[in-house]
């Protein structure tokens, strides 16, 4: 089984936090959320493992360490 990575892995998290926001640029709520959910369904795509995503699901919902 694959374990999500916790452990920095960005050369630049400023810049694609910059990005992520120049996205939402000028978009309604409901725009910004069906963006994030495109990326979200994208990103889970490219991860392709459910115990990954499982573990990811419970961290962002403030279940596990």
């Amino acid at each position: 089984m694959n374990t999500l990575n916790l452990q920095p892995n960005f050369t630049d998290g400023d810049e694609f936090y910059e990005r992520l926001l120049n996205a939402h640029e000028g978009l309604i709520k409901e725009e910004s959320d069906a963006l994030n959910a495109r990326l979200i369904i994208l990103l889970a795509n490219h991860i392709g493992d459910l115990n990954v995503l499982d573990q990811a699901i419970i961290l962002a919902k403030g279940k596990g360490s």
